[in-house]
């Protein structure tokens, strides 16, 4: 009986021993530049999760009337996420904030647009399925009929089997956050014209207005990538970064819109007032309209609310509060569509057509 319960024991420290090696050696199909995200070491990568990530994250049947899936917000074509100024609820609520891209999720610090206490993406999905104000994806109330839907489902049935051994393919909302936690941290855009050029050396993949746009904007005089640094195009991947851009000024003292006052409502520090993290520029031409609150239609009314110094100083108020980065700039017509044409190079034709980043019900 001794000798049995040790090759039993024996047995599972090598299959649990293969299982965390097959997570270490999940294929990124990464660029050597581009190191792997971090991954929880409760809910390591493999391909069966990524692929039940992926079928959840296309679902309708996730929402509670059954007619709402996370792309709906969250579109591929659009670098993950859509083109309304806020997106809409499944009662027909709007959010106060604009879709934010996905595209390189996995690599943030912290989640959303100012909520520094959101960390993890295994956690963070249960706001659009249970959030009441506003409500989402009008899931709450329907966890039940959502589990027994995707439970008679023999394809969800082996997915869950094959992505989580450990709890004998249990089907609930745990699960469901790890598989789609797994699956959005393969939404990585790396592959860019840009990329091609300036890490692949392909002279010819960008045009010569946009290299005159890539000196203007690592440049002295815009400053573009102090905020909007790396490889990734944003400060928020290295570190916890918030910033106040100069958008609103409501009363002359840089409040915002009652409706939202940035970080501060999570911290009630006032110098956290209009504070928002910094967003990826991977992919930016798609993902129109801009700011936290869709407020800015077009790349050119962006670049002219930086060169004013904020929005709210092209009216004659800047913000008292705004970020010492946002000191405004002059630009040329000419200068202005090169940067422009920088931007755009930055769009990622492989990575918004990946057909394996794409609905399987296609």
């Amino acid at each position: 009986m001794i000798l049995h319960r040790l090759l039993l024991a024996l047995f599972l420290f090598i299959a649990l021993a293969s299982r965390a090696g097959a997570a270490d050696t999940f294929d990124w199909r990464l660029p050597p530049r581009m190191p792997p995200p971090p991954v929880p070491t409760d809910n390591p990568m493999s391909a069966s999760k990524v692929e039940l990530g992926r079928r959840l994250f296309y679902d309708i049947r996730l929402s509670g009337p059954g007619c709402m899936s996370c792309a709906t917000c969250d579109q591929q074509n659009r670098g993950f996420a859509d083109d309304k100024r806020v997106p809409i609820g499944i009662t027909g609520e709007h959010h106060h904030r604009n879709s934010m891209g996905l595209s390189i999720v996995a690599y943030f610090k912290t989640l959303t647009w100012a909520n520094s206490l959101e960390r993890h993406l295994e956690l963070q999905l249960r706001r659009p399925l249970f959030r009441t104000k506003p409500v989402e994806m009008g899931s709450l109330g329907h966890e039940q009929a959502i589990v027994d839907l995707l439970s008679s489902n023999s394809v969800y049935r082996r997915l869950f089997e094959e992505s989580f051994p450990e709890t004998d393919g249990r089907i609930d909302f745990t699960g469901i956050g790890k598989a789609i936690a797994a699956f959005q941290r393969t939404l990585i855009s790396a592959r860019s014209p840009f990329d091609r050029y300036r890490y692949g050396g392909d002279a010819s993949a960008i045009t010569i207005a946009a290299k005159r746009g890539e000196k203007l904007f690592f440049g002295d005089t815009l400053k573009c990538a102090q905020c909007h640094q790396g490889v990734h195009f944003t400060d928020a991947a290295s570190s916890t970064q918030y910033h106040n851009t100069g958008l609103y000024n409501v009363d002359g003292s840089g409040g915002l819109p009652a409706r939202d006052q940035g970080l501060f409502d999570v911290t009630n520090k006032p110098e956290d007032m209009e504070r928002f993290r910094t967003p990826s520029l991977r992919n930016i031409a798609v993902t129109a309209p801009y700011m936290h609150d869709g407020s800015i239609a077009t790349l050119s009314k962006v670049i002219d609310h930086y060169a004013a110094g904020g929005r709210a100083a092209q009216s004659g108020m800047p913000s008292p509060l705004r970020s010492l980065h946002v000191t405004g700039f002059r630009l040329a017509d000419n200068e202005k569509a090169d940067l422009i044409a920088f931007l755009k190079s930055l769009t990622d034709p492989e990575f918004l057509n990946d057909p394996g980043l794409s609905s399987p019900f296609r």
